[in-house]
Parts: C-alpha cells; structure tokens; sequence
C-alpha cells in the first residue's frame, strides 16, 4: 500500500506541473495527420474512368515494349477494384506507332505494355501525391515500372493544349520520381527522387536528388510525395523514407500523374509482368 501511495503522488504531482489553466498539455510531438489534408482526387479502379486517366503512348528511355492503346493484349485491365498495367510479349514482331519526341518511330517488337497518365484530366500545383500499389515480382532484369509527376506543359505526345510546349525538364515540364523499380540493377527495392534541371531541353541530372529504398514489392504499399516548405518529401506506407530540400519550390507548375509499366533491356521474358494499383489519389493542404 506504501508503494501505490508514494506512485499515485507523483503521477498527482506531474498532472498539476502538466496542466495550463486547468487542461492538461498535450506533449506529444504533433504529425501531419489526415486533418490536415483534404482529398480533391482519388479514383478507387472501379471502372476506367476517361475523365481522369487517358493511354500515352511515347517512346522514351530507348524502351523495348510498345505501349498500346485500350489495354490490347490485356496490357491495360480493371478488375476487381484495382487497375492493372502489364508489360506481355506477344509471341510476335509487331509493328509499333509509338514515337519519340524527335519524331523516330519504335521499331517492330514482340513486348506490348499499359501507360496512362492524367495529362489535361487531373492536374494539381503542389500538396500530396499518393498510389497505393505492388508489383507481381520484387525484382527480374530489365523491369521498368513507375508511378511519377511531370509538369502540364510537357510539349511530349499527347500534346492537346496550346502551351504544352516546354521540353523537359525545365520549369513547367519538370519530373518527380515518386516510385521506379529497376530490375536490372536491384530486388526488394525502389528508387524515388526528383530529377535535377540543368537548365537546358533533355539535360537532367538523374542522380543527385534520388536514392533507392528496401521494400517487398509484391506485397501492397503507399507511395507518396509531398510538398512540405519548400521540400518534397516521400513517404512510404505515411512514414518519411526520403527527403529533397529546398527543390520543392522548383516544381510551381501543375503537374500530372504517370502509371506505367516498361521494359528497359533486352534480357528475355516470359509470361507477363503487372502492377497492381488499388487507388491514386490527390489531396491538398486545408484553408489552402
């Protein structure tokens, strides 16, 4: 009894030290919960909605897969409440209509793959980026999937609008990584990052401002980028893996959202690769 006497005073005296005009402090250190944030997008993969997604098909990065339009080989599916983009070889050389920014068509190849992105459906200057995604494997050569941003004016195909004429990566065309997974340089891990202008079209360091993050890819998580000051932080599953400092207020613009599925080498394939998307989504800071 002595020794629960002697506990119930201290626990006494630290309420009364802890309290300000009569209702105790809060100590813990505050985080940025949901209440701060309001969603002003988010689409669930009932259905394909055009009004927020439409297919880009572009050839970048010396890709070998040719991005097809209305998912054709299944390359573009909503099932059961998730989208999923596939990259799948068609047993087949096949003529392919993508073409790169210089006008230089792909050429014929058996691999066929999904991209969409929210270019002039869904774009939004700064606040928090979020997809909820997994991969069917954590890692094979020449894996490419990504879920990223790039600036509304990107003068790339489709170009729809009569100032979508700025080059990348300059301001108004600029790129953030929010989730890469190279399979040909790593497993259980992906890169996030943003891409560094150096001030000219098609001059971007890739290197400085991103870095690669152990996660089981074949398992669901939340991927996230943030604007925070002037930083951009990423996330993973809420909690902070990543920061670029200051390079949040180098990205202004309107930017939408990319989800897509690449093959980057020639290592071989078979079968058909897939990410798995639950839900993307969009918020923004409240009394913003």
């Amino acid at each position: 009894m002595r020794l629960l006497s002697t506990m119930a005073l201290l626990t006494l005296v630290q309420l009364i030290f802890s309290c300000e005009d009569g209702n105790p402090k809060n100590n813990t250190t505050p985080t940025m919960s949901d209440e701060t944030w309001e969603v002003d997008f988010q689409d669930h993969f009932e259905t394909f909605n055009p009004d927020n997604w439409q297919d880009q098909r572009i050839w970048v990065n010396n890709e070998n897969q040719c991005y097809v339009p209305d998912g054709e080989f299944g390359t573009r599916e909503v099932s059961n409440g998730t989208l999923k983009l596939k990259v799948v070889n068609s047993g087949e050389q096949r003529h392919c209509d993508n073409f790169d920014k210089h006008g230089k068509q792909h050429p014929p190849t058996e691999y066929v793959a999904g991209r969409i992105c929210s270019k002039n459906r869904k774009e939004f200057i700064k606040g928090r980026w979020t997809a909820r995604l997994k991969l069917s494997s954590n890692g094979e050569a020449s894996m490419f999937p990504a879920w990223w941003l790039l600036g509304a004016q990107n003068n790339e195909p489709p170009v729809q609008e009569e100032d979508e004429n700025i080059c990348w990566p300059l301001t108004g065309s600029g790129e953030i990584d929010i989730f890469e997974h190279h399979g040909d340089h790593m497993k259980d891990e992906f890169t996030t990052g943003a891409i560094v202008s150096l001030g000219e079209c098609d001059k971007g360091d890739w290197e400085s401002m991103r870095s690669n993050f152990p996660a089981h890819l074949n398992e669901f998580h939340e991927y996230s980028v943030e604007w925070e000051g002037s930083d951009l932080v990423y996330r993973l599953d809420g909690k902070e893996v990543y920061r670029n400092e200051g390079e949040g207020d180098k990205y202004p613009e309107p930017m939408f959202a990319i989800l897509n599925y690449a093959k980057i080498t020639d290592s071989p394939m078979t079968g058909e690769w897939v990410m798995e998307v639950d839900w993307v989504k969009h918020e923004r800071r409240k009394n913003q």
